[in-house]
């Protein structure tokens, strides 16, 4: 605090104290409480003097002599408020020799040793107030804590102006983790690591990479089309009265300001679904899965799928095709995985089917896993002779998930789909009284090792009612002899697009030569060539030669190879169309 003149000091002169913001409080306080009590030298003094509006004291030199500068602070002692003052001290010196000069300013300076004892003060305060609310959460009512709360919150929400929407981990009474949490969970993952300081990495179930998210009671900002919502990880402990531990329920809770009410829940809340859901399909682990014969099922199990991790390395970059058919298949898949609201305008389902046909060893296989690593699929290879009838067909199509490829690899061997079932010869009476006899428990076993899947059943599987349920979808079916199966299997709308893998060309072959040996051209590709416009070698043929099998085996020993089988290809063919 400063004391200041506007007139000399040895005058009657009125003296002004610069109340500081840290002093304004305790003078406020003084101002206040001093008439409560008796006593006070300096209460008619402050009655007149003290200017609330400005927070200035107006003292006079006789006020300073009839009342001395100890008292001015005698209601704050008074108050419990300990105040004492160092002292006042006059500039001395020079101000006594310019005495003359007019409205010299001098200042008095005052040392307060009050702040101290104010915080001391405050903290006391403090923690006496939260005993006070100790003693109170412990001794009140749950009730009665409960409903002023939930009136207190009603109140607060009159002049509080933000919304807040609480997505928890686990909804309602069962143990199946919230679709909408895992999704919120993988959208933050990509804000959080940017902005939070404290982060949790995780290894999900099905989750290839390591996952890094909030942690718990941390909090994000992010901005969508200019409003900027806040992001808080929170979890809620439920007291637990057994000798189980406390659960703890996880939940992410969102705060904006209520102005943005309409685009935050009917946009950005989608926005946020749909970009976590393809984070979570990128992070995840993609699997290959199959079904297993339906008395292998056991009644506890939630799927008919059985799976592993889905590794197969193959690329369109290393498969043995022509660069313009191969260029020619990837801009479709890539087309149809970018289709889904064009599949919508026009009213089909969001699935497309592929045949692949060729001779044994043109990379059938091969292609597929090559669409799956492309698109970033799961796959399902259907084993047709496995399935019981066709209700059993359409519950593994039910459970498939999207963004998937549905596999059935040499449909023409897998049923007889050419509409004629073959008769079966029927036994003798006394073949069915032997049959009988030796008849054990597991009868049903061996009535379902039969197929009753018919090809009704399996175009209603490809493009009927339940082919709509999911989307996403790939549909393939591989064959070595196409004019072996049923035209309404194969016709466009069912298998939309026919892909020959035939023979191995030169181009195919150029491909393989970098794969295997890491050669761009050789002397010895003329020959090869050559060779490969008079014969027919698969592209598997032609991988095997090329593969070196010593660790002597250099790239002219491998090109020998080829060039050799290439040669008793083609003398085999001239003997075959001898002998015809």
């Amino acid at each position: 605090m400063m004391l200041e003149s506007d007139k000399q000091p040895s005058k009657v002169g009125d003296y002004r104290m610069k109340v500081t913001k840290s002093d304004q409080l305790v003078l406020a306080m003084y101002a206040v409480a001093t008439p409560l009590f008796d006593g006070d030298p300096c209460a008619p003094l402050r009655h007149q003097l003290w200017n609330p509006r400005t927070a200035v004291w107006k003292l006079s030199v006789d006020a300073m002599t009839d009342y001395p500068h100890h008292h001015l602070f005698y209601s704050l002692n008074c108050c419990r408020q300990r105040a004492s003052v160092a002292g006042l001290e006059r500039e001395e010196g020079e101000t006594r020799k310019t005495e003359q000069e007019p409205k010299r300013k001098t200042m008095l300076t005052v040392s307060p040793q009050t702040m101290t004892e104010m915080w001391a003060t405050m903290g006391s305060t403090i923690a006496s107030f939260m005993f006070l609310w100790a003693i109170f959460r412990q001794f009140c009512p749950y009730e009665v804590r409960r409903y002023l709360e939930k009136y207190s919150q009603r109140i607060m929400s009159f002049f509080y102006p933000y919304i807040k929407i609480s997505i928890h981990e686990y909804t309602g009474g069962r143990l199946k983790r919230s679709e909408a949490y895992a999704a919120v969970e993988a959208y933050l993952s990509v804000n959080s690591t940017k902005y939070a300081k404290r982060l949790k990495a995780e290894m999900g179930k099905d989750c290839s990479n390591l996952v890094l998210s909030m942690d718990e009671h941390e909090r994000v900002t992010d901005e969508f089309r200019g409003v900027k919502v806040w992001w808080v990880s929170s979890k809620l402990v439920s007291p637990s009265q057994s000798m189980y531990p406390q659960q703890e329920r996880r939940y992410y809770k969102l705060a904006f300001h209520k102005n943005h009410r309409e685009m935050i829940t009917e946009v950005y809340l989608q926005y946020v679904m749909r970009e976590g859901k393809e984070i979570r399909m990128r992070n995840r682990q993609r699997k290959l899965y199959t079904n297993s014969p339906g008395y292998k099922w056991p009644s506890y199990k939630q799927t008919m799928w059985s799976h592993i991790v889905f590794e197969h390395p193959a690329t369109f970059e290393t498969m043995a095709l022509e660069p313009e058919k191969k260029q020619e298949i990837i801009e479709d898949l890539l087309t149809f995985s970018k289709s889904k609201d064009f599949y919508a305008r026009i009213g089909k389902a969001w699935k497309r089917g592929y045949l692949l046909y060729g001779p044994p060893g043109t990379g059938k296989s091969t292609m597929i896993a090559a669409m799956a690593n492309l698109l970033n699929y799961d796959v399902y290879d259907l084993e047709l002779t496995a399935v019981k009838d066709n209700t059993e067909l359409r519950k593994l199509l039910i459970e498939t998930t999207s963004k998937s490829i549905i596999v059935i690899e040499d449909i023409d061997c897998s049923l007889d789909l050419t509409g004629q079932r073959k008769k079966k010869v029927e036994k003798s009476l006394d073949d069915e009284k032997e049959k009988s006899e030796k008849e054990i428990p597991r009868k049903d076993l061996k009535e379902e090792a039969n197929s009753k899947v018919t090809l009704s059943g399996l175009l209603n599987f490809i493009d009927g009612l339940w082919s709509a349920c999911g989307g996403e979808r790939l549909i393939v079916f591989t064959t070595n002899y196409v004019e072996k199966l049923d035209p309404a299997l194969i016709r466009r709308g069912r298998m939309d697009k026919h892909i020959e893998l035939s023979y191995c060309s030169f181009e195919a072959f150029k491909v393989l030569a970098m794969n295997y040996l890491k050669l761009k051209a050789h002397p010895m590709f003329d020959t090869i060539e050559g060779l490969m416009k008079e014969t027919r070698i698969t592209p598997a043929d032609v991988a095997e030669n090329l593969m070196p099998k010593s660790p002597l085996d250099n790239a002219e020993k491998c090109l020998s190879n080829l060039i050799q089988a290439l040669e008793e290809v083609k003398e085999a063919e001239a003997f075959k169309t001898e002998k015809e």
